[in-house]
C-alpha cells in the first residue's frame, strides 16, 4: 500500500486563495469607477492576480477532495469519506443558496429569483459530488481514474466556446443557473468543473507517488514546466491541433483561450507553496486555509449583507479612493480572519453544526413516522 504523506501546501494554497478573495471582492465592490483604469499597470497587475482566485479555489478543492477519498479507500474504507463528501456537497449548496437570503425582505412578503443566481459555493458543493461519483466508479482502476479525469477537465475547457453564451429559457432557472449566466450567475458548473476535474487528476498523482524519493523536486518542476506551457504556448498549441486535426472549435477554444492559461498560473502557485512547504507547517497561513468555509461565509455577510440586506456595498457602493480601498482591504481580511478564529472556530464548527441540525431533524422524522 502506497504510504500517503499529509500534503501541508494545500492550506497554504487555501489561505492564499481566500485572502486574495477578500481583498479582491472588498477593492472590486467599493473602488470608485474612475479608478478602474486598464491603463494603469498597477490596476492590471491586481486584476490579473484576482483572476487566479477562483480557479484556484475549485482546483485545489478537486485535488485535497478526491486526495482524501484516495487515501480512505487505500485503508479499505472510503465509506464513511464517500458519505461525508456527499454531506459536505449538500451543506454548500444550502449554505451558498442561502446566503442569497435576505430575511427583512421575505418578512414584508417579497420575495425574488435572486435566490436561485448561482456562486462560487454552489459550484464546488456539485463538483464534489460529481467527484464522489466518479471515484465510486473508477476507484478500483487507478491509472484509468486518471485518465478520465484528465479528460473531463480538458473537454470542459476546450468546448466552452459552445455553451459560452447559451441561453436556457424553457429550463427551470433552479436548473439552468448552473449552465447560463443569463439569469445572473457568477459560476456555472462549466466550465468551472473542469478545475475540479484537474485538481482530482493531480490528486492521483500525488496519491501512487508522494512517497517516491525526489519526488517533490520534480513534481515542482513539473508544476513549474506545465504552468509556464499553459500560460504561454496553450493558446499556440490549440491552434496547430486545429490545423492538424480540421476541428474548428480548436481554434475557436484559442481566441479565448482564459481556462488553459488560469489552469497555468494555478500550477505554478502550486510549484511556489510546495516548494516552500516546510516552512508553511503550523503557520498561520496554514491555519487560515482551514478554515476558509467560514471566512467566506463571514465576508459575504459582512460585505454584501447577506440574510438582513445590511453589508458594506450597501453604504460604500464604488465610491472608495484607491489609497481608502487598499487600507479597507487589509482591515477587512484581519477582521474576517480574527471572526473566523474566535468566533467561527474551524469550518468543522460549521459542518458539525448543520450535521447535529440534521439529525435532530432525521430523528424527529422517524418519530412521527
Amino acid at each position: 500500500m502506497a504510504q500517503t504523506n499529509r500534503l501541508y501546501f494545500i492550506d497554504a494554497v487555501r489561505a492564499f486563495a481566500i485572502l486574495m478573495m477578500l481583498q479582491g471582492h472588498f477593492i472590486d465592490t467599493l473602488l470608485a469607477p474612475a479608478y478602474r483604469d486598464e491603463s494603469n499597470a498597477i490596476y492590471n497587475i491586481w486584476s490579473y492576480f484576482r483572476g487566479i482566485t477562483a480557479p484556484t479555489f475549485f482546483t485545489i478543492s478537486g485535488l485535497v477532495f478526491a486526495y482524501l477519498l484516495l487515501r480512505s479507500y487505500a485503508k479499505g474504507n472510503d465509506k464513511a469519506r464517500i458519505k461525508k463528501g456527499l454531506f459536505r456537497g449538500l451543506l454548500l449548496l444550502v449554505i451558498g443558496y442561502s446566503l442569497r437570503i435576505n430575511i427583512f425582505n421575505w418578512i414584508n412578503g417579497y420575495f425574488n429569483s435572486y435566490i436561485l443566481v448561482i456562486d462560487v459555493l454552489q459550484c464546488i458543493g456539485l463538483s464534489l459530488i460529481l467527484l464522489v461519483a466518479l471515484h465510486s466508479v473508477f476507484k478500483k482502476y487507478s491509472y484509468l481514474y486518471s485518465i478520465v479525469l484528465f479528460a473531463i477537465g480538458c473537454i470542459c475547457f476546450v468546448t466552452e466556446p459552445l455553451y459560452r453564451d447559451i441561453i436556457l429559457d424553457n429550463v427551470p432557472k433552479v436548473f439552468a443557473n448552473y449552465i447560463t449566466k443569463t439569469n445572473g450567475s457568477i459560476f456555472t458548473i462549466l466550465p468551472w468543473f473542469g478545475y475540479s476535474a484537474f485538481g482530482a487528476f493531480i490528486s492521483t498523482v500525488f496519491f501512487r507517488h508522494v512517497h517516491r524519493e525526489k519526488f517533490k523536486i520534480s513534481t515542482v518542476i513539473s508544476f513549474f514546466v506545465t504552468g509556464v506551457f499553459l500560460i504561454y504556448f496553450s493558446s499556440l498549441f490549440l491552434t496547430k491541433l486545429s490545423l492538424v486535426t480540421s476541428i474548428p472549435l480548436f481554434k475557436m477554444s484559442a481566441d479565448y483561450n482564459y481556462l488553459f492559461t488560469r489552469l497555468g498560473n494555478v500550477l505554478i502557485l502550486f510549484g511556489v507553496f510546495y516548494a516552500f512547504e516546510k516552512y508553511l507547517k503550523q503557520s498561520i497561513i496554514a491555519r487560515i486555509g482551514e478554515k476558509t468555509l467560514s471566512i467566506y461565509v463571514i465576508h459575504f455577510v459582512l460585505l454584501y449583507g447577506s440574510y438582513t440586506g445590511y453589508g458594506l456595498k450597501r453604504f460604500l457602493n464604488k465610491s472608495l479612493e484607491p489609497e481608502t480601498a487598499i487600507f479597507g482591504a487589509i482591515l477587512f481580511m484581519v477582521v474576517v480572519c480574527f471572526m473566523s478564529f474566535h468566533y467561527g472556530k474551524t469550518n468543522t464548527f460549521v459542518y458539525n453544526l448543520i450535521r447535529k441540525i440534521y439529525n435532530k431533524l432525521k430523528i424527529y422524522y422517524h418519530g412521527i413516522r
